[in-house]
């Protein structure tokens, strides 16, 4: 299991930056994949929402601004501030154990966050959502990948550091097909020299 020491350095970082993040919009792409998102919970007439790792929070805000009933959870405290300052249901929750009962929601939305699960955990962190998320119930799933690669980015400007995981297209459909049925799969250029942007819709079946 992810230890820790290894998730209070996450916390710690995102504590630092929250409200830096909280300045910036979202890029095009990003508000194209939850607009199609939002269109997908209409079509199905799913209406109680799950964000897993919501940041600071705009993305649940758009979703509950478009009559989503909308809870928000990050294991960042100054993030869950920030979400509440946007009038959410915003929770300090570590993703490993969603405290809610089974089938609690109709949809979950995860943005960039399963990212930091480690490969070692992520079958279980898949687990834990299944089980909050109800029969038929759809499943948002993205995240950066395209190369197999674990570890602590170098590059990062996050003080502490984050650790990343980073999957294959193939080994991510793989891991999450143990879980979910997947019904699509598309990777999203956005622009960067080595990695690209994979977007999943998976189901509980």
């Amino acid at each position: 299991m992810h230890s820790s020491a290894s998730k209070f350095q996450l916390q710690q970082s995102y504590d630092r930056q929250a409200r830096e993040r909280d300045r910036f919009g979202k890029d095009d792409w990003k508000l194209a994949e939850r607009a199609l998102f939002l269109s997908s919970l209409r079509e199905r007439h799913l209406n109680r929402l799950l964000e897993v790792g919501a940041g600071t929070g705009q993305d649940s805000a758009f979703f509950q601004e478009n009559g989503v009933i909308v809870t928000a959870v990050d294991l960042s405290r100054e993030m869950i501030r920030l979400c509440r300052n946007k009038q959410l249901d915003a929770r300090q929750m570590d993703l490993y154990n969603l405290d809610f009962p089974p089938d609690s929601f109709d949809a979950i939305w995860s943005l960039n966050c399963l990212l930091h699960v480690p490969k070692t955990d992520f079958s279980e962190v898949l687990v834990g959502i299944r089980r909050v998320l109800r029969s038929a119930g759809v499943f948002y799933l993205g995240v950066y990948g395209g190369l197999d690669s674990e570890g602590t980015w170098e590059g990062d400007s996050c003080v502490p550091q984050r650790f990343f995981s980073f999957h294959t297209d193939e080994s991510l459909q793989e891991a999450v097909s143990r879980h979910f049925r997947i019904l699509s799969f598309r990777p999203v250029d956005y622009g960067h020299p080595v990695l690209h942007f994979q977007s999943l819709m998976l189901q509980k079946v």
